[in-house]
């Protein structure tokens, strides 16, 4: 027989199922994720500059009772407060941003007071919640102020069990003081902290005039003021920034050159831009050291103990301003901040300039004190009730006592008290409540004088109410009262012109110098003030220190400013500045030229052309000679700008190479000598001007086993000069 109940694979088909195409679904999903993060997790709110879960650490930690005055707590008991009550999301999110509300390289005024290893600007992270401990600071302190007075609106928490906060009253403008950083979903926002005193001055200048713009704000606040200092640059950017809520501006750490007067120099970093990692910069700066993109380094070491201080020791040889330089251009000692002013206006996202930002947070200041009186004047009024009340009864003392003595219970003497003397329920209960030590005449007293001051003060706060300047009247003072309770000395320079990218080449005085390249490849470059002028048949100085069989083969002198070209045999062009060649004492070895130029294996220099800076070369060009004779002749503004990894002069043939290069103007001429005596002179303008990369023609015809060794070309102002040729054997 059957069973009446047959179980069953096929599961219970589901109930109230939308139907729905994934398109649709997907796109909506992905619509309300969006706004989820945009309204409540990335952007912060004009009113209060705070973000969901930063107002809910305040916010938990107010109702936990950890104000400034109090023991601090461990950060593991803040952390789960906000975790169960408000923000139903990772702990370590929580923490987090807790931690960076107590860190001073972070915020610029921080919410929270840490006690324990809270992290640093070397990228450390705070040490683990069960060992920290945490309170509000007295800023933060400012933010909740008034909040049981009805001020804000309230919503729901996650659960439904209680209520938070939608936004703090917040009596300072804390977007501006500490800044953000958020990513939504397609929008982000950037904003720099500010100086407090100098952000109250421009508020309070916008509440007594009400049609300032960014631009009359700029007045008062100057520029960014990060809380560990650097310098902003440019004026203009700084006002585009403000006035349009986005914009880039440059910003520098602090670094002083230190020359104590002995053989090194230093470079002392002070301090570092906006959320720059100490730690990360320090390593970048060996790492180019590595790397040879900055040169003349010799020890970098971090003695940053509270304050910021990172020592460049640079090698005697060096130039500080321009190794200074180089480290702004190549590492995060310069940044650039971009702003992008963008916050919450009752939800929605929008980009602010910075008078927009003051006055949404006047307007909400201006809300918040009007409804903080009106909550203070329904409680005074509830009071003035009570107390005439009392004195009525103080008046007529015997006939209300005989009233509660002949009442059965203290139900009967309050109807009894409101029907004998017209009282109301509340002022019936407060006499019923009144000790008899009221009685007494000085109790009496006091209890008049406090109606007095009841109604003085409903006076005053009716007053109040009564226009809306009175009302920014209170938010005027109460911020005055706060600049000078809180506010400091900018910390951050501004500088209103650009940056001024010094080059190398400004911070080289441009005098004259001697180089010297040997066979072996070493070069060294002197200042001539290193030679005395000797007398006929001196016996000279030492310039280099050369190894054993290497030979001097060019010397030249010009100034410190001017482009060398290095032609090599191989028929390549290489660019130098002369002063890019460190300037070494008279008698030392000098460096291989393989430190300044990337010549291969069998590569190597023929010939060194100085280009005196600013010279003109359009009437001018470079010839050039090879072993099997050829001759080439190109307009010398060719070589105008080679770049660093050389160019090709002159296409060689199989097993040919480069003997010489020389520059030449209209009239020279050029004289060839070979191996075994042969030469020949001839015009410049005999070999036409080719292209770069031409191969040039035959300029002389070399026998089979000779070979030009030297080629010259003669000025037109010395064609009469004797030809000097000295053989092999001298």
């Amino acid at each position: 027989m059957a069973s009446k109940e047959q179980k069953s694979d096929v599961p219970a088909v589901a109930v109230n199922v939308i139907n729905q195409p994934i398109v649709a679904e997907m796109r909506q999903s992905y619509i309300d994720y969006a706004m989820t993060v945009i309204t409540a997790r990335a952007l912060p709110d004009v009113r209060d500059g705070l973000k969901p879960v930063h107002r809910r650490i305040l916010y938990a930690m107010r109702d936990m009772g950890l104000t400034p005055s109090v023991k601090f707590r461990k950060s593991a008991t803040v952390v789960g407060e906000v975790l169960g009550k408000y923000h139903p999301h990772g702990d370590i999110a929580v923490y987090d941003s807790m931690a960076k509300m107590a860190q001073e390289f972070s915020y610029r005024y921080p919410l929270v007071l840490g006690q324990g290893n809270f992290g640093s600007i070397d990228g450390d992270s705070p040490a683990a919640m069960r060992y920290t401990e945490a309170k509000m600071s007295r800023i933060a302190e400012s933010l909740l102020a008034d909040l049981e007075k009805d001020t804000v609106a309230w919503n729901p928490n996650y659960d439904a069990t209680r209520e938070e906060p939608r936004v703090l009253p917040a009596a300072l403008p804390n977007l501006l003081l500490n800044g953000t950083l958020g990513i939504a979903v397609g929008m982000a926002t950037n904003i720099p902290p500010h100086n407090l005193r100098e952000v109250v001055n421009a508020t309070v200048h916008l509440i007594d005039n009400p049609d300032a713009t960014t631009n009359d704000l700029l007045e008062f606040v100057k520029g960014p003021d990060f809380p560990l200092g650097g310098v902003a640059f440019g004026q203009t950017d700084i006002k585009h920034a403000y006035g349009s809520g986005k914009g880039p501006v440059v910003v520098r750490g602090e670094a002083e050159i230190i020359d104590d007067g002995k053989k090194d120099t230093k470079i002392i970093i002070t301090s570092i831009p906006y959320r720059v990692n100490k730690s990360e910069l320090i390593s970048r700066i060996a790492e180019l050291v590595q790397e040879k993109k900055i040169e003349g380094i010799r020890d970098l070491r971090d003695e940053s103990t509270s304050d910021i201080r990172v020592v460049v020791e640079l090698k005697g040889t060096a130039h500080p301003q321009a190794v200074l330089n180089n480290l702004y251009k190549y590492t995060e000692l310069e940044s650039t901040f971009h702003y992008n002013m963008l916050a919450l206006i009752n939800g929605v996202p929008e980009m602010l300039s910075l008078s927009g930002m003051l006055e949404h947070f006047v307007e909400h200041r201006r809300e918040v004190v009007k409804l903080r009186t009106e909550y203070d004047l329904r409680q005074a009024e509830a009071r003035e009730h009570i107390l005439f009340g009392l004195c009525k009864a103080l008046d007529h003392i015997d006939e209300v006592i005989a009233v509660i003595k002949k009442s059965a219970d203290v139900a009967s003497a309050s109807v009894a008290l409101q029907k004998k003397f017209g009282f109301s329920v509340l002022q019936a209960s407060a006499i019923l409540e009144m000790r008899l030590s009221k009685l007494a005449g000085l109790e009496r007293k006091k209890i008049e004088d406090e109606l007095a001051e009841v109604q003085e003060l409903i006076k005053k706060l009716k007053e109040i109410l009564s226009s809306a300047k009175k009302i920014l009247a209170v938010v005027k003072k109460e911020l005055i009262e706060l600049g000078e309770k809180y506010g400091d000395d900018r910390r951050t320079r501004i500088v209103k012109g650009g940056v001024q990218n010094i080059s190398a080449e400004d911070l080289v005085p441009d005098e004259d110098s001697m180089l010297v390249l040997t066979q072996g490849g070493y070069v060294k470059r002197t200042n001539p003030n290193e030679y005395k002028v000797q007398k006929r048949g001196g016996v000279g100085v030492v310039d280099i220190a050369t190894k054993e069989e290497d030979i001097v083969t060019h010397f030249l002198v010009t100034n410190a400013h001017s482009d060398l070209l290095f032609f090599t045999n191989f028929g390549k062009v290489y660019q130098l500045k002369m002063f890019e060649i460190p300037e070494g004492k008279r008698a030392t070895k000098g460096k291989s030229i393989m430190n300044f130029l990337p010549l291969s294996g069998e590569e190597s220099v023929t010939s060194v052309l100085a280009v005196p800076k600013g010279a003109a070369l359009d009437a001018s060009s470079v010839v050039f000679v090879t072993e099997a004779g050829a001759v080439k002749r190109v307009a010398a503004k060719s070589f105008a700008d080679v770049r660093r990894s050389g160019i090709i002069a002159i296409n060689l043939k199989k097993g040919d190479t480069l003997v010489s290069a020389h520059l030449a103007g209209e009239g020279d001429t050029v004289s060839i000598v070979t191996a075994k005596g042969q030469s020949i002179r001839f015009e410049t303008e005999d070999v036409r001007e080719m292209g770069r990369t031409a191969g040039g023609v035959r300029g002389m015809s070399v026998k089979k086993g000779d070979k030009v060794v030297s080629a010259e070309v003669i000025s037109v102002a010395a064609k009469d000069a004797s030809l000097l040729v000295i053989m092999s054997k001298g």
